[in-house]
């Protein structure tokens, strides 16, 4: 139903979802907009998400919705888990991630390995909501650099071993492109600690059905166990996916019941979205995803 609002072009911010769809948000105030050694950025106060920023004209994380994301983000691996104790995040310079991982009392250490430093510059000075001082948590290591390189390279020549590792990451285009391919996923696996996970993004998949049966099966040739779920992300306009992947790991084994028994063991409060009713619904999937993901 419409708002009997009309909109001009120089009040909204605009997404393509493929070339054929998109979605807009009226935009609001902009407080900052340049660009970075390695994309173009935007960080605005809107009306209907509060601040949020862009990468490269997509939208990647706002103070009022990004609990949709980071919470099935992490805690669908990280509850599956018996006791995570350290964390790989590529990516996820806004700490919203991190500041998921870390309401698991039994979590000692992050290490996020960020591409872009002014995503952290932007996420300190104008995203609190979003990461909650996460990002100065002295069990927070920042390390400015390239994700494929220290996955690739630096991890295992340092004898790194984590128990869950989180690709927060942009669209599988252009820096990021190398960071969704079977080499990577395989030395991701690597990194693993023996019952760890690898959990990621992998795209929607009305707009983008293709990218997501491609990367659910380059995760079924380096995982035992992959297990693709999706929920809808207001500020990504679509049903969207995420996947977690391991050896032997398997969040969908797990009933409401015991999620919630979980969340309660480990004090794990402030959560807007995420339980255990949720966490079982969110693989359950309608037969068009079975039949792209078969």
């Amino acid at each position: 139903m419409s708002s009997g609002r009309p909109l001009v072009e120089e009040e909204i911010v605009f997404e393509w979802l493929n070339d054929d769809a998109g979605f807009f948000f009226r935009s609001g105030r902009l407080i900052e907009r340049g660009r970075s050694a390695w994309q173009d950025y935007e960080v605005w106060d809107s009306p209907q998400f509060g601040r949020l920023y862009r990468l490269d004209g997509c939208f990647m994380s706002s103070e009022r919705d990004e609990f949709y994301c980071h919470e099935n983000l992490i805690h669908v691996s990280a509850i599956a888990h018996p006791g995570p104790c350290s964390a790989l995040i590529i990516g996820g310079g806004d700490g919203g991630s991190a500041d998921e991982l870390f309401k698991h009392p039994s979590m000692a250490r992050v290490v996020l390995v960020e591409l872009d430093a002014k995503v952290i510059d932007i996420a300190r000075a104008h995203l609190t909501a979003v990461h909650h001082g996460a990002l100065d948590d002295p069990r927070l290591d920042i390390r400015i650099g390239d994700g494929f390189r220290y996955v690739m390279e630096e991890g295992p020549a340092a004898g790194e071993r984590y128990d869950l590792i989180v690709l927060d990451l942009t669209d599988p285009v252009g820096p990021a492109e190398a960071l969704y391919g079977e080499d990577f996923f395989r030395a991701c696996a690597a990194l693993l600690a023996p019952g760890g996970a690898l959990a990621l993004h992998t795209g929607a998949p009305v707009f983008q059905s293709e990218r997501v049966r491609e990367l659910v099966l380059r995760l079924r040739k380096v995982f035992a166990v992959v297990r693709p779920y999706f929920l809808h992300v207001p500020l990504y306009g679509s049903l969207w996916g995420m996947a977690t992947a391991s050896a032997t790991l398997d969040p969908r084994a797990l009933d409401s019941a015991a999620v919630d028994r979980r969340i309660l063991d480990r004090g794990i409060g402030e959560l807007q979205h995420y339980n255990g009713e949720v966490h079982c619904a969110q693989f359950a999937l309608p037969n068009h995803l079975r039949k792209l993901l078969r």
